[in-house]
């Protein structure tokens, strides 16, 4: 399975975006060699603030959304939150990155949280939405698929 990830307002203090779950142009699941599109819209998602890292922008920790790029996702166990949660692999600079529940850019320390964006730099309704993201990750990962998320 693949995300993307494509970041709509990169504000002074949070970022926000848009998560889907991608597509081949003809609109079937992602195969071998075909370029991904945007296809269904799966929620929204807040990051910390947006850095240009590629003119020379530093990482601030836990106030810096991580660089754009294309991660594999897995599930693990999260001792600070007590539970299974989506770890994103091989981010730069960036460890323990994680998809998340949380409302507000001060929740995210780095980290992707998921809801919707019905609020000014926030996310609502984020435990669901985590929920149903979870739930397609394993079910990818069932499938015996990999996961990768695309951060535009």
């Amino acid at each position: 399975m693949e995300l993307i990830l494509e970041r709509i307002a990169k504000k002074k203090t949070y970022t926000i975006g848009h998560l889907y779950i991608a597509k081949e142009p003809d609109g079937n699941n992602p195969g071998l060699g075909q370029p991904l599109t945007k296809g269904l819209q799966i929620c929204d998602t807040l990051e910390p603030t947006w850095r240009d890292y590629a003119h020379g922008a530093y990482k601030v920790k836990g106030r810096s959304a991580i660089p754009e790029g294309r991660y594999a996702v897995v599930i693990s166990w999260s001792p600070k939150f007590q539970q299974w949660l989506p770890i994103l692999l091989g981010v730069p600079k960036f460890e323990g990155i994680r998809i998340h529940a949380g409302n507000c850019s001060e929740d995210t320390e780095g980290c992707i949280l998921v809801g919707k964006n019905k609020l000014v730099g926030q996310v609502v309704d984020s435990r669901i939405w985590l929920h149903r993201l979870k739930q397609k990750i394993v079910e990818a990962k069932d499938r015996g698929e990999p996961v990768w998320i695309t951060i535009k």
